[in-house]
């Protein structure tokens, strides 16, 4: 279940970040609200997801997860440029994730 609420904190993020981009600096009221409803409800699930998950996991998950994932949105549905240097940080990233996750962080 912990794992589960971090799912739902890092999509909470996801579906946020990107209504940013058609936000329009705030000036577009459903972009806006989703922005806000977003990140609320990422935090609130994050802070739950952190009963059961110590912070240095899931930060590393939420964050990392979180970016990796914007990236990609990024790169295949907003028009971004992608090269070699942007996928190896993008890779590093994930390196960084697993690394933690492997580390056996402890409670």
């Amino acid at each position: 279940m912990p794992y589960l609420l971090l799912a739902l904190a890092i999509s909470s993020e996801i579906c946020a970040t990107v209504s940013l981009k058609y936000s329009e600096g705030f000036s577009r009221l459903l972009p806006s609200l989703v922005v806000v409803v977003g990140y609320g409800l990422s935090f609130v699930f994050l802070a739950q997801a952190l009963k059961h998950i110590p912070v240095s996991t899931a930060y590393a998950i939420w964050s990392g997860a979180g970016t990796a994932v914007v990236a990609g949105i990024g790169f295949a549905f907003l028009g971004e440029g992608i090269n070699v240097l942007k996928l190896a940080g993008i890779a590093l990233i994930i390196a960084g994730v697993v690394a933690l996750n492997l580390g056996g962080a402890s409670h």
